[in-house]
């Protein structure tokens, strides 16, 4: 029997990612109504007060599935923490250091993870001319989804940022030739310490692993498990739990690599950055890995419900 019964399903809200998000809502809410759960689908507002009007009653937990600004770099976080409404996935903190690309980096390489280097850029320093060798890749300092990223190749024009919306700070990465890959982490049901659920390697016809591939159906092929030498999918499984542990993220985190064996085997693994709110879509990567370990949809949304907390 659960601890909790009356769910609410946040989702939308007001970033870049909402179409994601409202698909990640209906499949969760409709795995949580499978399982026997009462659920009230909330389209987060922007509004904190409309917001805690939707959320009065109060409901015994929430299930948080927003993704990017305000919903998963911890704002929405903060708010149920003044409710003392548990909720699932990663708290203020973890939430707020995961979205911020270059603050999770510094954090990972304190905890000797190999990320790749790079800095933040001035939009003007960026369109006056390339500030580090090519190929490099230029993203938004705090955004998910593969929003705004781009990558610059020998003659390639230069990236395009000038109009893109996202601010005024450019995070300038070299490029990692490789191939892409990702760990699921979940906090385990009986000792509360983070697990690898599965690696995936993700194959796709697109330069970089970007929107389209990620969430238009028959566009990316997941392989399970990668196929990769053993000590490589070691390395990703231990690279996947630290970086879930450096960030104090709990419930589940969605790890993402490029592995670049270019050069022969065993190559080399890149942790790129954590996602604390990973997609719950029928595409999307951490059911998968869920289901590759016999965990189906609905038991691993279930699961995620009874691990959620406020503080």
């Amino acid at each position: 029997m659960s601890r909790f019964r009356r769910i609410a399903v946040l989702m939308g809200g007001w970033s870049a990612e909402r179409p994601v998000s409202l698909a990640s809502g209906a499949a969760v809410a409709a795995a949580l109504r499978e399982k026997g759960f009462e659920v009230t689908e909330i389209d987060a507002p922007k509004d904190p007060a409309a917001l805690i009007a939707a959320l009065t009653p109060k409901p015994d937990a929430v299930f948080n599935a927003l993704h990017g600004q305000g919903g998963e770099d911890g704002r929405v976080q903060a708010i149920l923490d003044l409710l003392e409404i548990p909720y699932t996935h990663s708290g203020v903190l973890a939430s707020a250091l995961a979205m911020n690309k270059p603050a999770a980096k510094r954090v990972f390489a304190a905890e000797g993870l190999r990320v790749p280097g790079g800095a933040v850029y001035s939009k003007a320093d960026v369109l006056a001319g390339d500030v580090i060798a090519r190929p490099y890749v230029v993203k938004p300092p705090a955004e998910g989804s593969s929003f705004g990223v781009q990558v610059v190749r020998p003659g390639d024009n230069g990236p395009a940022v000038a109009e893109w919306g996202f601010g005024e700070e450019v995070l300038v990465e070299p490029y990692i030739a490789g191939r892409e890959l990702t760990v699921a982490v979940m906090d385990d049901p009986e000792t509360g310490e983070p697990r690898a659920l599965g690696a995936i390697e993700i194959v796709h016809a697109h330069g970089f692993f970007d929107y389209e591939a990620k969430y238009k159906g028959g566009e990316a092929e997941h392989i399970m498990p990668p196929t990769v030498p053993p000590e490589v999918l070691a390395d990703l499984y231990d690279m996947g739990v630290r970086a879930h542990k450096a960030l104090g993220c709990r419930g589940v985190s969605r790890s993402d690599f490029r592995y670049d064996d270019t050069q022969g085997t065993p190559g080399t693994v890149w942790l790129l950055e954590t996602n604390t709110q990973p997609g719950m879509t029928p595409t999307s990567l951490v059911p998968d890995a869920a289901r590759s370990q016999g965990i189906a949809f609905a038991d691993l949304v279930a699961l995620m419900v009874e691990q959620a907390r406020w503080g």
